[in-house]
């Protein structure tokens, strides 16, 4: 379980990474996809399985309550995502990738640090 929440991590810092230095590699094909139903599923999918890995995998992390909240948050993000229907979310991303030309960058800077938090906690 440990692995495979640091894959999850790495990958979040990857992702990171490649927004920070080419945003369109990444935001691209968010952005052609994204009135495809995979988009969505993947979506509440990734965040449901990272949520509960998160939850149940807290108390073996350097910051138990921290990635217990952040499970919790993600769990919560997954159930908001898939109650809002496919027209919602097609229009939360559409407002979500509004904000990439000025902001994606910064983004991609979170996001690593995200990841990389999630990695040192498990390492």
């Amino acid at each position: 379980m440990l692995q495979i929440i640091i894959v999850f991590g790495l990958l979040i810092f990857l992702a990171g990474i490649i927004i920070s230095i080419i945003p369109a590699t990444v935001l691209a094909p968010l952005r052609e996809n994204s009135d495809k139903l995979y988009l969505h599923v993947v979506a509440v999918a990734v965040r449901l399985i990272l949520g509960v890995l998160l939850v149940f995998q807290s108390e073996l992390s350097r910051y138990p309550l921290a990635i217990e909240v952040i499970g919790w948050l993600s769990i919560i993000a997954a159930t908001v995502l898939a109650s809002i229907g496919r027209t919602n979310f097609k229009r939360l991303i559409s407002w979500a990738l509004s904000f990439s030309e000025p902001y994606g960058r910064v983004g991609g800077i979170l996001a690593s640090v995200f990841g990389a938090f999630i990695v040192h906690a498990f390492i």
